[in-house]
């Protein structure tokens, strides 16, 4: 008999879902999560993390032979906007664990970018504009480098902090869309503005906490990029499994349908 087929009316349920106020211990709780959650299902964790580590730094080499080392640096840093994308994997191996069931990597691939697909490519359609528009940023931002190497110090600063700014305001946006959309897709049968909405509405009642979690992420992503690529094989899945229980923690989805199929179509234990 073939699986159940989930249905399609969301009429009536909440335009966002309530988020929790979140203690500034909040991050290191939930990195200590995700840490929990590498050493439990560390196999399928590492590889899964193996494999889009391969991706990330095969496109990144690409960028660097075809387009420049400028190029090049413009695609590391937007892949902080693309990062939830390549997470969402993670949050089902995590599902899996809070349940009690045996880690399936397999399931977990299929549950991260085959079962939700659709709100996955809205969502992923959002970030990939917002990541072209960074890539053009990023290489007009080269414009204000200093053209004379022995130009003073004060002009390499100046560029240093425009291009600064601009990464961060691209990626405030990113990250408040997208802290805790997808894992809420994954989640509970909801669609990609609901998600999307929750997020930037969690984000904005907690932006001190969020601030800092972001700092960590990101700084966690910068040495794995730093190791040669190497450290993000353990640094991105820990980072996935911190952001699933981040969701959890700060979101209170119970208004939405769980999924009739999946991961999560089973109540966690209580």
């Amino acid at each position: 008999m073939g699986e159940p087929s989930e249905t399609n009316d969301l009429s009536g349920l909440p335009f966002v879902a309530p988020c929790k106020q979140l203690d500034a211990r909040a991050p290191l709780r939930w990195l200590r999560a995700g840490w929990s959650d590498f050493r439990q299902a560390w196999r399928a964790s590492a590889l899964y993390g193996l494999f889009m580590t391969a991706i990330i730094a095969l496109v990144c080499a690409a960028a660097w032979r075809y387009g420049g080392y400028v190029f090049a640096m413009a695609m590391i840093g937007g892949f902080v906007f693309l990062a939830p994308l390549t997470c969402t994997g993670l949050y089902a191996i995590s599902a899996q664990l809070e349940r009690n069931e045996p880690v399936s990597l397999r399931r977990a691939l299929r549950a991260g970018f085959k079962r939700y697909l659709g709100n996955e490519m809205v969502f992923a359609l959002i970030l990939l504009i917002i990541f072209l528009v960074w890539a053009r940023a990023g290489t007009m931002v080269h414009v204000f480098f200093p053209a004379n190497p022995d130009a003073p110090l004060s002009e390499f600063l100046s560029f240093l902090g425009i291009g600064t700014v601009i990464g961060a305001i691209f990626a405030v946006i990113t990250f408040s869309a997208s802290a805790f959309s997808l894992p809420m897709i994954v989640h509970r049968k909801v669609d990609a503005v609901t998600a999307v909405v929750t997020s930037v509405n969690a984000v904005l009642r907690n932006r001190l906490v969020m601030m800092l979690w972001l700092m960590i992420a990101v700084g966690g992503l910068v040495l794995g990029v730093a190791t040669g690529f190497v450290g993000l094989i353990v640094i991105l899945p820990v980072i996935g499994h911190a952001a699933w229980h981040s969701y959890l923690d700060a979101i209170d989805a119970e208004a939405f349908p769980r999924h009739q199929v999946g991961v999560t179509a089973k109540p966690r234990p209580q």
